[in-house]
């Protein structure tokens, strides 16, 4: 099937049920997991939890990547304009063999809530070296999460 990037629907609505903390301090536990190539599940807007991709065996799997990802760290929400955005720390395996087409950002804090989904446009491979994921520049124009 197919990965597309998009914030998803559930995790609009769920922002006004305040079920999801982005502050750095006190805030929710948010992860990273990778989506395999040739998956059998399509992810994007419609996604509305992890539970999607393990359901349809699509999590990558490799040496040095556990089920489930890696932690996230934030980067406190702030504004500029009548931009509202907030990003995250680059998250990396070392020493992995692992290839991924997508991953999903979810809240381990809210019933692993999803988040959003990114599309790697094409398969991303380490084969016994650091699988990085690089977020952009934390700012209104770029941040991985904006409200605009």
């Amino acid at each position: 099937m197919a990965a597309t990037t998009a914030m998803c629907t559930s995790f609009k609505s769920e922002l006004m049920q305040a079920l999801h903390n982005f502050l750095l301090t006190g805030g929710n536990a948010f992860k990273l997991a990778l989506i395999k190539t040739g998956m059998a599940g399509t992810y994007g807007a419609a996604s509305t939890n992890y539970s999607n991709i393990t359901g349809n065996s699509d999590e990558a799997s490799g040496t040095g990547y556990t089920a489930g990802g890696a932690a996230l760290t934030r980067v406190d929400p702030a504004t500029s304009g009548t931009t509202a955005y907030t990003d995250f720390a680059d998250v990396s395996w070392s020493s992995a063999t692992i290839s991924a087409a997508a991953a999903m950002i979810y809240n381990t804090t809210s019933g692993n809530r999803a988040v959003s989904v990114h599309d790697f446009g094409g398969t991303v491979t380490s084969t016994n070296g650091t699988f990085q994921v690089t977020f952009p520049t934390p700012d209104a124009s770029n941040a991985i999460l904006r409200l605009a």
